[in-house]
């Protein structure tokens, strides 16, 4: 006989016919190995022995016995009003090894770009708007619901998207997602079935981004790339002439910090209309701007042509995993039907929450503070290198939340070894060149100045400072 009771919401199985020697002997040795094998844990209540009974389905003397038997070998221990509990056991400890290999330390700051600073998350903020969401929430939005995401939500950025970013966006044509690599996943599987056979990328971006490009069987080609930026005069014709795709950061180029100029603008757009490719536009950090104007998204020129990424990843957290594809209409379909078919829907209460927070004017009061803050610390950057290090030039900081140091020719791998020795966590800009493209030589620091605390931003600049030639 097998069965299993509930303690304080822990099931535990326990197995009273292995033995075979009558119900009692098995309940007391399966008891035993349960307290022996650490399955009940020392001060544990186990159940009344009448409670017990009626689980197993045995008679409460053979339960009450049993406790018996283990109360007198040292097992369990019974107090009136306390009940039957697990007595308490030394428990031996393995011994240490005789040299234990001492870990790595790692560093004692992160300036690796891409993150922003978590502990300004509006965790007060997000809490009102989640109880207001979820009292609001129909019972029908706790279902499997839409593959695109909850219309809320939906409607909620495609008003936002459209005032902050330029955005033209139908709430039809949106598409929830888990953040932009998951929406880049979809866009390789449908250019794939769609024939394209190649991808351009810019000649400076993320490894992990030309990884599933070539992951969704796109080979990853690099634009040129000059002291303007992104070079799109030269994408090709249709079929084997050219990609079936161009992937691009035109807000914000990362990590070099120049946004795509007008005329580079018109020339790619004009590609995709004359050849039917896909602009893939990454609005990564366009919320985040300081000394120029807003640089409107790309997709504003042709909603028919490109598809925008956005994500709460660098405005919120990217541990929220929620991002957003704003669809041409005929690729919708093809888009939420590869969405359907692996990952149906994301977490519903995050969404609603994300609507709401929007909705409320919370999303633009955090993005405001969030601005600000960052500009302060850009600010301290560039006067602490003035001082300390005028050697090295900040550049591609009028937004964002990270710079590039150009450093002199050379000393790259040096301040790398150095940021390192100084507990930074830093990369040097041939980290995110793609090994294809054709660059002349440039020595730089990639310093990304979200990621500190308001607290641990100044210890970061002290060390940053004392680790740059």
């Amino acid at each position: 006989m097998a069965g299993s009771w509930a303690t304080f919401g822990v099931d535990l199985h326990v197995d009273v016919a292995r033995t075979g020697s009558g119900l009692r002997r098995g309940l007391t040795d399966a008891l035993r190995e349960a307290v022996r094998g650490g399955r009940l844990a020392p001060g544990v209540r186990l159940p009344s022995s009448r409670s017990l009974a009626a689980d197993l389905g045995i008679a409460r003397n053979t339960v009450a016995d049993a406790y018996a038997d283990l109360v007198a070998e040292g097992w369990l221990t019974a107090r009136q009003g306390s009940g039957t509990r697990v007595a308490q056991r030394d428990v031996p400890v393995p011994a240490a090894p005789a040299r234990r290999p001492r870990s790595p330390r790692g560093p004692a700051y992160d300036l690796v770009p891409g993150t922003p600073d978590l502990a300004s998350f509006p965790r007060a903020e997000w809490l009102k708007a989640y109880r207001r969401a979820l009292t609001a929430a129909p019972n029908d939005a706790l279902g499997y619901g839409d593959p695109r995401g909850r219309v809320e939500l939906r409607t909620a950025l495609a008003g936002y998207l459209a005032r902050a970013r330029g955005v033209r966006a139908d709430p039809e044509h949106i598409l929830i997602c888990s953040g932009f690599v998951h929406g880049l996943i979809l866009l390789g599987e449908v250019l794939r079935r769609r024939g394209a056979r190649t991808l351009a990328v810019e000649s400076y971006g993320l490894d992990v981004h030309w990884d599933l490009i070539e992951r969704a069987g796109l080979a990853s080609v690099p634009l040129p790339f000059d002291e303007l930026g992104t070079r799109t005069d030269d994408l090709g014709g249709t079929g084997d002439d050219g990609p079936g795709g161009v992937l691009l950061t035109p807000a914000h180029q990362f990590p070099m910090g120049v946004p795509l100029r007008p005329e580079r603008r018109a020339a790619v757009v004009d590609w995709a209309r004359r050849t039917g490719g896909l602009i893939l536009e990454d609005d990564y950090d366009g919320e985040f701007r300081y000394d120029r104007q807003p640089v409107g998204a790309l997709q504003g020129l042709d909603p028919d042509r490109v598809v925008y990424f956005g994500t709460a990843s660098k405005a919120l957290a990217p541990g929220l995993r929620l991002g957003w594809l704003v669809l041409p209409p005929d690729v919708a379909p093809e888009v939420m039907a590869a969405k359907g078919g692996a990952d149906w829907s994301c977490g519903v209460l995050d969404q609603l929450t994300l609507a709401e927070f929007i909705t409320s004017g919370a999303y633009d009061r955090h993005v405001r503070a969030s601005r600000l803050r960052y500009r302060r610390r850009r600010d301290q950057l560039v006067t602490a290198l003035a001082a300390r290090a005028p050697s090295v030039t900040a550049t591609g900081i009028a937004a964002g939340f990270h710079a590039v140091l150009r450093l002199p020719p050379g000393t790259e791998q040096s301040v790398v070894r150095a940021a390192a020795w100084h507990g930074l966590a830093a990369h040097g800009l041939t980290r995110y060149r793609h090994p294809a493209a054709t660059l002349p030589p440039t020595d730089a620091l990639v310093v990304g100045y979200g990621t500190p605390s308001d607290s641990g931003w100044p210890g970061a600049l002290e060390r940053l400072c004392a680790a740059l030639p």
